[in-house]
C-alpha cells in the first residue's frame, strides 16, 4: 500500500522579495500554472503564517504511478487463472462456406474452409479461452450419416474425459444441427459445456453471422454457468436447449426456436444470461452408450397426408427398417388406409412411434399398439428411436424412454 507525504511532493518555494501582508493571517496567492496548495503554518514570529506551496506536474505523475502500481501491490506473487481450454470441432456447413460474390448469400459451397481459417477470423477469441481446432469433416450438413455422430460422439466423450479439456464447440451446418445436437445430448457423458454453433451466411458473405457465433459459442462453452445443462445450441445470441430447438425458417438469422418452451437465454455482454433448464434427462443422466457402436439400427420416417396409402411403410418393412416414426397429422392422425399395414409392422416387432407435423404440443398415440413421441419432431423421436433400440425392442420399455427424454 501506497502511503502518501508532503515531504515527498516537490513544492515550489515563494520567492522571497514577494510582496505580502504581514498583518493578516491570510497572504496573497501566487499563481502558477500547475496549481497551488495552500498551507496553515506556525512559525516563532508570526503564528498563523500561511505558505503557498505550488503543486508541480510531478504529483501527476506520482499519483498516476502509484495508482497504476496498486493492484500488484494488493496481492504481490498472485498467479492469473488460465484460460479455459475450448476445443472447436468443425464439420463443415455454411459457416464455413464461401461464395464467388460478397453480395450471394444462397449460392455458396458449404464445407470450403477449414478449421483454422474459422478460428483465425476471430481472433478475440483467444481473449476468452485457450482453443485448439480440429477437423471432424468438411461437408454440408444435409450429407451428415449416423456413422459421422457417432464418430463424433467419440471424439467429444474421449476429449471431455481430459482434465485438460473445459468444453467443446461443435461447428455445423444449420439443416440438421438440431439432429446432431439431440443425439449428442442423449450419448454425451460428462456435464462440461458442449455447444453447437453454425450460420445461415457463407463466410464471404456481407454482414456474415458465423464469427459472432462461433465466438458467442466459445464464450458459453468456456462459462461454468453452461456446466450440466446439456448439449446447448447458440446462434443469434440466443441459448437453446438441443431437445427442444428446431429451425424454423429457410433463410432467416434468427431461425432456431424451441416452440413449445421457449429459449434457454441469451448471450449478453459475451456472458450467458440463463432463465430455465430442460427437465428432461440427457447426458450425464442418459443410459445411453455407443462407446462400443459403429453403427445405428435402422429408423425410417413416414410422413403422411391426403389420400395417401401403405407404399412407403410396406417398402421400409421390406427394406428391413427396425423402427419407424409416422409424422401425423394434428394430435397423432393419420388416413385409415394405413392403418393395417402400420398395425402389421408393431405386430411384428416393429416399433412405431407417433409424432406430429404440426410442430409443437404433445402427440398422442390413441392406439395402444403405438408409442407417443411425446414433444418430439419427427426427426428427433428418431433419433430416440434409435438409441433405444441399441438397449431393446420392448414397447413398454421404449414408451417409457420417450417419457424420460
Amino acid at each position: 500500500m501506497y502511503r502518501f507525504s508532503l515531504r515527498s511532493i516537490p513544492v515550489h518555494q515563494p520567492d522571497r522579495s514577494a510582496r505580502c501582508n504581514r498583518r493578516s493571517p491570510v497572504a496573497r496567492d501566487e499563481e502558477t500554472g500547475n496549481g497551488k496548495l495552500l498551507i496553515k503554518t506556525h512559525g516563532p514570529d508570526t503564528p498563523g503564517r500561511t505558505a503557498h506551496f505550488c503543486l508541480r506536474a510531478g504529483v501527476a505523475c506520482l499519483l498516476l504511478m502509484a495508482i497504476l502500481a496498486l493492484p500488484a501491490a494488493a496481492s504481490p506473487g498472485a498467479s492469473e487463472r488460465p484460460l479455459p481450454a475450448i476445443y472447436i470441432l468443425a464439420t463443415g456447413g455454411t459457416i464455413a462456406g464461401t461464395a464467388q460474390d460478397s453480395t450471394d448469400l444462397l449460392r455458396y459451397t458449404p464445407g470450403s474452409l477449414g478449421v483454422e481459417t474459422l478460428i483465425s477470423a476471430v481472433p478475440e477469441i483467444r481473449n476468452f479461452s485457450r482453443v485448439t481446432g480440429e477437423q471432424v469433416c468438411n461437408i454440408n450438413s444435409d450429407d451428415i450419416t449416423p456413422a459421422i455422430w457417432l464418430n463424433l460422439s467419440h471424439r467429444v466423450n474421449t476429449l471431455l474425459m481430459s482434465p485438460e479439456v473445459d468444453g467443446i464447440v461443435i461447428t455445423h451446418g444449420t439443416d440438421t444441427l438440431e439432429e446432431t445436437a439431440y443425439f449428442l445430448n442423449l450419448v454425451t457423458t460428462s456435464d462440461k459445456p458442449v455447444v453447437i454453433t453454425g450460420s445461415m451466411r457463407p463466410a464471404t458473405a456481407i454482414s456474415a453471422d458465423g464469427p459472432l457465433n462461433l465466438l458467442n459459442a466459445v464464450q458459453l462453452a468456456a462459462s461454468s454457468a453452461a456446466r450440466g445443462k446439456g448439449v446447448l445450441v447458440s446462434l443469434n445470441g440466443e441459448i437453446n436447449g438441443a431437445r427442444d430447438t428446431t429451425k424454423t425458417n429457410t433463410q432467416s438469422v434468427d431461425t432456431f426456436r424451441s416452440t413449445d418452451f421457449g429459449r434457454l437465454g441469451y448471450m449478453e455482454d459475451g456472458r450467458p444470461v440463463l432463465y430455465r433448464i430442460s427437465a428432461r434427462n440427457h447426458t450425464t443422466s442418459s443410459e445411453f452408450d455407443v462407446s462400443g457402436l459403429t453403427a445405428l439400427p435402422r429408423v425410417d420416417i413416414v410422413m403422411t397426408y391426403p389420400g395417401m396409402d401403405a407404399t412407403a411403410i410396406e417398402a421400409f418393412v421390406r427394406s428391413g427398417t427396425q423402427g419407424m416414426v409416422i409424422d401425423a397429422m394434428g394430435n397423432g392422425e393419420y388416413p385409415k388406409a394405413i392403418s393395417p399395414a402400420l398395425e402389421s409392422a408393431a405386430q411384428n416387432g416393429i416399433p412405431v412411434v407417433i409424432s406430429s407435423r404440426t410442430g409443437s404440443g404433445i402427440t398422442t398415440a390413441s392406439n395402444p399398439m403405438f408409442i407417443s413421441a411425446d414433444t418430439l419432431s419427427p426427426q428427433k423421436a428418431r433419433i430416440l428411436l434409435m438409441l433405444a433400440l441399441t438397449k431393446t425392442s420392448n414397447h413398454d420399455k421404449i414408451a417409457e424412454m420417450f417419457r424420460k427424454y
